[in-house]
């Protein structure tokens, strides 16, 4: 099943001037340093960092596995931080179909890439333009207010 059309970008979801944006070869060793990358713009400390590495894994993944970026091509990693959010871009090669959300058998050994960003994250979507296909993810910083026990 491939994602609802309410995942798609909005205009304020596209990446922005101050964003820290890597372009990599499509190859799997890349995606380590697209996790380099969240770590560079976030640093170790930060509340959502787990998270954010492995979904920019998942998506680093995606786009060497399952786009024209693994046959030669790059992909574009792009995180942006605010102090309430962090939503990350990874640009790809384009492929014939749209990103899919595909349910997956237990004993599947791949398949739980976008069903694990959609159980994460705040919002998913992408956009797909141009022969490329851009998927971005947004995780939300949890704010306790003041005097609430936890």
């Amino acid at each position: 099943m491939a994602a609802p059309d309410s995942h798609h970008a909005d205009e304020d979801d596209q990446p922005g001037p101050g964003d820290l944006v890597v372009r990599l070869p499509g190859v799997p060793s890349q995606v380590s340093r697209a996790r380099g990358l969240v770590t560079a713009a976030l640093g170790r400390d930060h509340p959502l960092y787990d998270d954010v590495v492995l979904l920019t894994s998942e998506l680093a993944t995606n786009a060497i596995l399952h786009t024209r970026s693994g046959s030669g091509g790059s992909f574009t990693v792009t995180v942006a931080s605010s102090p309430a959010m962090v939503r990350v871009f990874v640009s790809d090669g384009g492929s014939d179909g749209p990103p899919c959300v595909c349910r997956t058998s237990t004993q599947s050994t791949s398949g739980r890439g976008l069903p694990l960003i959609e159980a994460l994250s705040h919002r998913w979507g992408f956009t797909r333009e141009a022969g490329s296909t851009t998927v971005w993810f947004e995780l939300l910083q949890a704010r306790v207010p003041a005097g609430v026990a936890v």
